[in-house]
């Protein structure tokens, strides 16, 4: 079997601790940094995963990345937030950057396999939830196609969090520390200031209840920042890009029951799981039990047993069976 593995190294505590593990479990290592952006402030991972490739005695390649970056993730997020969406960007980043690259680069150097941090599973062909379900990341995973998960090891898949921190402080190698937070990678401070302000009405059963800064402010659901005092407090409800309006109401006008997707992947072909399924709509929600009604025409339509709330354009609907990622995509409405 070829043992040879190449190891996405981002500098931070989880790839580094699975470049670790792998080596400890005898495969032969080679770790790869993807060079996003220019700016030497933001390239510190590649220093620190240089350091850890030499004290892990592994050779290390730096692949610049950033035009490609530019194109498939940066303009995707900004053009989604300019037609009133909340787009996913890492979702995007490993669709169609991280894992493709990693995997060419993987031919290219002889490796059969490729690893990363992230915290799920690849077994037998299947994608598969982490063991900690806090720090689960398989709702980001949904893109990968099964040809993909054959060669992809995923070592921190069968560890906490809190494993992986005290391997970390045991072997005491020294990374860049990265937040916990949803930080946006590519931008620094507000992303809203990269944006050209347009303001347009606040709507509530079509009547003028104010003014919006521009429709980039919002997000379903959103109650902070609206600007409208009311007795009983009103969300955004929805984004209506064509008009350049905001649409407000009550928190129970925000739960819904069903949903359009488009964008699809799915790892599990139709004729081997059930349109019955586990639904996620975020990536910190909580799934629940729903059916797939229709598989057309790039779109599909979910019908949840119970009312969502927030169901938010541009996020994405990933279904799971069990520990078992089957796909996703893209909620269009």
């Amino acid at each position: 079997m070829n043992r040879r593995v190449l190891v996405g190294m981002s500098g931070g505590v989880d790839s580094s601790i699975s470049c670790f593990l792998l080596k400890k479990k005898g495969y032969d290592i080679i770790g790869v940094t993807l060079k996003f952006f220019e700016e030497e402030e933001r390239c510190l991972w590649i220093e620190s995963a240089k350091n850890i490739a030499d004290i892990l005695k592994i050779p290390h390649y730096v692949v610049d990345v950033g035009d490609l970056f530019k194109k498939k993730v940066i303009s995707y997020f900004f053009n989604e937030y300019r037609n009133g969406k909340t787009p996913s960007p890492c979702i995007m980043c490993n669709r169609y950057i991280k894992f493709p690259i990693l995997l060419d680069e993987a031919k290219r150097l002889g490796c059969h396999f490729i690893a990363t941090g992230h915290y799920a599973r690849c077994e037998n062909g299947f994608l598969k939830k982490g063991i900690d379900e806090k720090k689960d990341q398989s709702y980001f995973l949904y893109v990968l196609k099964r040809e993909q998960i054959n060669h992809i090891l995923m070592p921190l898949g069968e560890l906490t969090k809190e494993e992986v921190k005290k391997t970390s402080e045991n072997i005491k190698l020294s990374y860049v520390e990265k937040k916990e937070s949803q930080d946006i990678c590519f931008i620094k401070g507000d992303y809203r200031r990269y944006f050209k302000p347009k303001e347009g009405p606040i709507l509530k059963n079509g009547k003028i209840q104010g003014k919006h800064r521009g429709v980039f402010f919002y997000t379903i659901g959103q109650r902070d920042g609206i600007g409208i005092a009311r007795g009983k407090p009103l969300y955004v409800i929805r984004i209506d890009k064509e008009k350049n309006a905001i649409i407000v109401g009550y928190k129970e006008e925000l739960y819904k029951t069903r949903l359009i997707a488009n964008r699809l992947n799915f790892i599990e072909k139709k004729a081997n799981w059930p349109n019955r399924v586990s639904a996620k709509i975020r990536y910190q929600g909580k799934e629940s039990l729903a059916t797939i009604v229709t598989l057309e025409k790039g779109k599909i339509e979910v019908k949840f047993d119970e009312p969502q709330i927030a169901i938010t354009p541009g996020q994405s609907v990933v279904f799971y069976d069990g520990d078992i990622v089957l796909g996703g995509g893209i909620i269009i409405g």
